[in-house]
């Protein structure tokens, strides 16, 4: 089966083919030509996912997935939420998005916070949803050199270190894109 990812973020393709059987042939957006930025306006990460996956389906034919993933922050009102990747600003900076995140929360004591990915797949039978989130808290610095965007803020419950201390294998094991394609695999496997 040929299943394309609509994202053109090397760190989460690299992410999600670690956790995809190998059964299923990963293409990238590259792979299918697609060089244009796939478009993402809607108000929710929900909504993102789903206009990622129509666009690719719509436009190129293949069956794909796309994801949306935000970080949400309890004491700012969920923010920055489906804007999570240009919090501040569209240059999509992560130490940028990060150093506002934590002046932004330097008054509150309340730290808590959950990264929600959903995942659309819109293949010939329909199109359908999948949600991974991971609770957890924000650090009040940046610890360890792993993965990407907010990772080394962000400290899961039950864990001494960030996103950005644990390996690939353990990020995904417990981290909210891990749970999300977990569900889409196990729907894949039944195929």
């Amino acid at each position: 089966m040929k299943l394309v990812f609509a994202t053109n973020n090397l760190n989460k393709l690299k992410e999600v083919q670690a956790l995809i059987p190998s059964s299923i042939q990963l293409l990238s957006l590259k792979d299918i030509g697609c060089f244009e930025d796939v478009p993402e306006t809607q108000d929710t990460i929900e909504g993102n996912a789903i206009q990622k996956a129509e666009y690719i389906k719509t436009r190129y034919g293949y069956d794909c997935f796309a994801d949306d993933t935000g970080l949400e922050v309890e004491a700012i009102n969920g923010a920055p939420g489906v804007y999570s990747a240009r919090y501040a600003g569209e240059q999509r900076d992560a130490d940028d998005n990060m150093n506002l995140l934590l002046k932004s929360l330097e008054a509150h004591s309340n730290r808590s916070a959950q990264f929600k990915t959903v995942i659309a797949l819109h293949s010939n039978r329909e199109l359908q949803t999948f949600t991974g989130i991971c609770k957890g808290e924000i650090t009040k610095t940046k610890h360890g050199d792993q993965g990407f965007g907010y990772d080394p803020i962000f400290k899961p419950n039950g864990f001494e270190t960030t996103f950005a201390e644990m390996s690939l294998e353990d990020k995904n094991t417990i981290g909210h894109r891990g749970k999300a394609v977990r569900k889409l695999v196990a729907l894949l496997n039944q195929l």
